[in-house]
C-alpha cells in the first residue's frame, strides 16, 4: 500500500500518480510472464491425452514410408564389361607412304632442286587402338562420355529410338547420368599409385588403363532393370562404334576434298621440271656427239648434284640426267596412282554416306561398310595393286573398329540385381513426418480452442 503525502504543490500530486501507474505496469508484466510459462504437468497431461494419436500417426507414417519405398523406388542392377586387350597390332598407320621422295633434283646448273617430295603419305593414321590394344583408354572414354549423350539425343530427335526403349534413351541423353552410372575401374587405384610412386614412370600408363566398366541402371521391376542395363551396354558398344565410323568417313571425305588439288599441282610441277631435265639430256647428248672423246677421261667419284659435276665426263652427266628424268616419272606415276585411289575413295563414300544416315547402330553400319568394301574389291582387276592397297587399308580399319567394340567390350557375367535400396530411409522419413504432422495438428487445435474460449492461454486459469 502506498501512503501518499499530499502537498499543496500540484507537481507533487502528479508525481505520486505516476509512481502508482509504474507500479501497476510492473505487476502486469510479472503476471503475464507467468501466464506464458508451460508447466511440466501440462506437458505430461498433453502426452497422456495425445499418446494414442501419436502412436497411430507413427504407424501410419511407417506404413506410408514402406509403401512409398515399394512403389516409388526402382530396382537397381549392375553389369560389368571387361575392357579387353585384343593384341591387334592394327596400328593402321597404313603408311601407304607413297613416299615418292624422289627428289627430282634437276641440277640443271641452276640447282633448281625442285624436290617434288610428293610424299603422298596417305597415312590415314587411324591408330584405332590409341597406342594400345585396349578397347578404351582414359582419353577415349572421356570423349565418349560427352559424345554418347549427344548421340542419344540425336536418335530421340530423329525418331529412331528402338521400340520400347524411349525412357532409357531419354535417361542416356543426360551427360550427368553417364558420369554417375558408368564407373571405370582402373588397373591401379589411387592408393596403389601413391604406394608405388617411387618404382618408375611405367606405372603412369597402368594408373590410367581401364580394366572394367561398371554399368548401373534401374527400373520399376527387376526384369525391366535388367533390360535397361543390357540396353545401356548395347548402346555403349554400338554408339561408340558409330562415332568411330563417322569420324573415319569424315576423315576420308575431307581427304578427298583437300588432296586432289594438291596432287594435281604436284603433278604439274613435276612435269614442268621433267621437261627441263629432258632438254638438259638433249643438250648433253649434242655435246657428246661434238666431243666424242670426252668420255675417255679418268673416272672419279663425284656427286652428280654438286656444282663440280659439270666437269664430269659427258657420258656420266647424261646418265645422271636420265636418272633424274626416271625419278620424275616415278613421282608422277605415284601421284597419279594416288589420284586413282582418291577416285576409288569417292566411289566408296558415295555409297557409304547414305548408309551412315540410315542407322545409328555402329556395329550394323560396320558390317554394311565391310560388304561395300568387298563389292568394290570384286570389281577391281586382279592386277590393280593400287586399288587393292587402298581397299586393304580400309578393310583393316573397319575390321579393327568391329573387333574393338565387340570383343574389346565384353561382359564376363550376367547382370546382378542389388534389389531396392533405401528402405530404412523411407521408413524413418515417413515415421518422422507423420509424428511432426500430428504434433503440429494437436498443438494447433489446442491453441485454437484457447482462442475460441476467450483468449485463455495454455497453462493459465481465469481468475
Amino acid at each position: 500500500m502506498f501512503i501518499i503525502k499530499f502537498d499543496a504543490n500540484k507537481k507533487s500530486i502528479e508525481s505520486a500518480c505516476q509512481m502508482i501507474k509504474n507500479h501497476s505496469n510492473q505487476n502486469d508484466f510479472h503476471r503475464n510472464s507467468q501466464d506464458y510459462e508451460i508447466p511440466l504437468l501440462d506437458i505430461v497431461n498433453f502426452l497422456q491425452e495425445s499418446w494414442k494419436k501419436l502412436v497411430a500417426a507413427s504407424i501410419v507414417g511407417t506404413v506410408l514410408g514402406l509403401m512409398g519405398w515399394f512403389f516409388l523406388v526402382d530396382y537397381s542392377v549392375q553389369y560389368i564389361l571387361l575392357n579387353n586387350n585384343n593384341n591387334i597390332s592394327s596400328n593402321n598407320n597404313s603408311n601407304s607412304n607413297n613416299n615418292s621422295n624422289s627428289n627430282s633434283n634437276s641440277n640443271s646448273n641452276n640447282n633448281s632442286n625442285n624436290n617434288s617430295n610428293s610424299n603422298s603419305n596417305s597415312n590415314s593414321n587411324s591408330n584405332s587402338n590409341s597406342n594400345n590394344s585396349y578397347a578404351l583408354d582414359l582419353v577415349s572414354w572421356k570423349a565418349l562420355q560427352k559424345s554418347l549423350p549427344n548421340l542419344a539425343d540425336q536418335i530421340i530427335s530423329e525418331g529412331k529410338v528402338p521400340e520400347g526403349q524411349a525412357a532409357i534413351y531419354k535417361t542416356m541423353s543426360d551427360e550427368r547420368w553417364w558420369q554417375k552410372n558408368i564407373t571405370p575401374s582402373y588397373v591401379l587405384s589411387k592408393a596403389d599409385t601413391k604406394d608405388l610412386a617411387g618404382i618408375g614412370k611405367d606405372l603412369d600408363s597402368a594408373s590410367t588403363t581401364i580394366l572394367t566398366l561398371i554399368l548401373t541402371a534401374s527400373g520399376p521391376s527387376k526384369e525391366q532393370a535388367i533390360d535397361n542395363v543390357r540396353s545401356v551396354a548395347k548402346f555403349l558398344s554400338s554408339g561408340s562404334a558409330y562415332l568411330q565410323l563417322r569420324s573415319l568417313l569424315n576423315g576420308y571425305e575431307s581427304q578427298t576434298m583437300s588432296t586432289v588439288a594438291d596432287l594435281q599441282q604436284k603433278i604439274s610441277s613435276t612435269q614442268v621440271e621433267m621437261s627441263y631435265q629432258q632438254e638438259r639430256v638433249r643438250q648433253l647428248e649434242d655435246l657428246h656427239k661434238r666431243f666424242p672423246g670426252s668420255g675417255s677421261a679418268a673416272q672419279q667419284v663425284v656427286d652428280a648434284k654438286e656444282s663440280s659435276a659439270k666437269y664430269l665426263p659427258l657420258q656420266t652427266q647424261i646418265i645422271a640426267a636420265k636418272n633424274d628424268i626416271n625419278a620424275s616419272k616415278e613421282v608422277i606415276l605415284r601421284l597419279q596412282n594416288r589420284l586413282e585411289q582418291i577416285g576409288l575413295t569417292k566411289t566408296f563414300l558415295e555409297q557409304a554416306l547414305p548408309l551412315q544416315n540410315q542407322t545409328f547402330d555402329g556395329l550394323v553400319l560396320d558390317k554394311q561398310l565391310l560388304e561395300l568394301e568387298s563389292n568394290l574389291r570384286a570389281k577391281l582387276g586382279k592386277d590393280d595393286s593400287n586399288g587393292m592397297q587402298l581397299l586393304n587399308e580400309l578393310h583393316s580399319q573397319l575390321l579393327s573398329i568391329q573387333v574393338r567394340f565387340t570383343k574389346g567390350l565384353e561382359a564376363n557375367s550376367t547382370p546382378t540385381s542389388s534389389g531396392k535400396k533405401g528402405m530404412i530411409t523411407w521408413t524413418v522419413g515417413g515415421l518422422v513426418a507423420a509424428l511432426f504432422l500430428m504434433l503440429f495438428m494437436s498443438l494447433g487445435g489446442r491453441v485454437w480452442r484457447s482462442v475460441k474460449s476467450g483468449g485463455v492461454k495454455w497453462g493459465s486459469e481465469c481468475k
